[in-house]
C-alpha cells in the first residue's frame, strides 16, 4: 500500500478548552482505555464501535468504526507518539461506500493537550487525510478527479471533526476528574 504523502485528501483541527489542569489530563492512558459506550457518546450517530488492541509490533492500537459522511470508515490507528499530554495515531484505513464498495486511504490523528492557565487545558484534535494509491485508482475507477474528492472529504471530514472535538475534550476532562477523585479517597 503506497501513500500518498505529497497530496493532501482533507485537514482540519479543532480545540476546546476544559477545566482541568494540564498536569491532570492523560490522552494516551484515556484513548487505550476507551469505553466504547463512551466513545459513542463523543460524536453520535457517527461513532459506532472503538476498541484497543496491539499491531504486530506491540504497539498500541485504536480501532474505531465510524461514519464520515456516507462512508462507513474502519481505523486502525498506530500509535507513532502516545504520552500524556501528546497522541499521533496513523492509521490505514477502510472506507466503505454506501454501494459496499472499498478503498483505503491514510489518517493521521493528533491528540493534543496544552495549558493555558492555572487549572485550564486546552485540547486540539487534528486529523490529516492523505490518499492512497488505491484511493487514486478508485477515484479515477469512478470518473472523480482528486479535486472533487477532496473537497467533498474536506466537508465531511472537517463536520465530524468539529462535533466530536468539544465532545473528546468534556470526556478527557470527565476522565482526569476521575482519576484525581478516586487518588484522593485513597488518600
Amino acid at each position: 500500500m503506497n501513500v500518498l504523502t505529497d497530496k493532501l485528501l482533507s485537514q482540519s483541527a479543532y480545540s476546546h478548552e476544559i477545566d482541568v489542569s494540564f498536569e491532570a489530563v492523560d490522552i494516551a492512558d484515556w484513548l487505550f482505555n476507551l469505553a466504547e459506550a463512551e466513545y459513542q457518546r463523543c460524536c453520535p450517530p457517527d461513532h459506532i464501535a472503538a476498541g484497543s488492541t496491539t499491531a504486530d509490533d506491540g504497539r498500541r492500537m485504536s480501532i474505531n468504526v465510524e461514519m464520515i459522511g456516507t462512508g462507513l470508515v474502519v481505523q486502525h490507528y498506530v500509535a507513532d507518539e502516545a504520552t500524556p499530554s501528546y497522541c499521533r495515531m496513523n492509521s490505514i484505513s477502510d472506507v466503505f461506500t454506501p454501494t459496499g464498495e472499498r478503498t483505503q486511504v491514510n489518517v493521521i490523528w493528533e491528540l493534543i493537550a496544552e495549558p493555558i492557565d492555572g487549572n485550564r487545558t486546552r485540547y486540539t484534535n487534528r486529523v490529516t487525510c492523505h490518499p492512497t494509491d488505491a484511493f487514486m485508482s478508485f477515484i479515477e475507477q469512478h470518473g472523480q478527479t482528486f479535486e472533487q474528492a477532496a473537497a467533498a472529504r474536506q466537508a465531511a471530514g472537517g463536520d465530524h471533526n468539529h462535533r466530536e472535538t468539544p465532545l473528546f475534550a468534556e470526556s478527557i476532562a470527565r476522565k482526569a476528574r476521575a482519576k484525581a477523585a478516586a487518588r484522593m479517597a485513597a488518600e
